[in-house]
């Protein structure tokens, strides 16, 4: 993929992002204005799952969507820098068909199967 491509495909894949991160703050609404509106114990409704866990599970999701966004942003930084497609580990090109499956992917897959606790970390 060109540059221009690469740079429309980031752009769409951070839009479908933007649009999960406000969906999911609409369903984070609309569950505290749920809960402000009744009286319902479900901490103790074994009929169902809590408000408790729902929210913890929408925060949870919510914190994915912004985290994808600013590696996004970053990928768009390198795309713009000229670095974009190089392995931040050992500058190796990352392969287009990495890039096409994960276009904020900072290393190419060879770094990525190095364990973690090789990596010193």
């Amino acid at each position: 993929m060109t540059h221009p491509d690469r740079r429309a495909a980031l752009a769409a894949q951070r839009a479908l992002a933007q649009e999960r991160l406000a969906a999911l703050a609409r369903q984070v609404e609309g569950l505290a204005e749920e809960q402000a509106h009744t009286t319902h114990d479900d901490e103790h409704d074994p009929e169902g799952v809590t408000v408790g866990y729902e929210r913890a599970q929408l925060q949870g999701l919510l914190a994915g969507a912004r985290r994808e966004l600013d590696e996004l942003a970053a990928a768009e930084s390198r795309l713009a820098a000229g670095t974009y497609g190089r392995c931040v580990r050992c500058g190796a090109e990352i392969a287009p068909e990495r890039l096409d499956a994960l276009p904020a992917v900072t290393t190419c897959i060879r770094c990525a199967d190095v364990p973690r606790r090789r990596r010193g970390r």
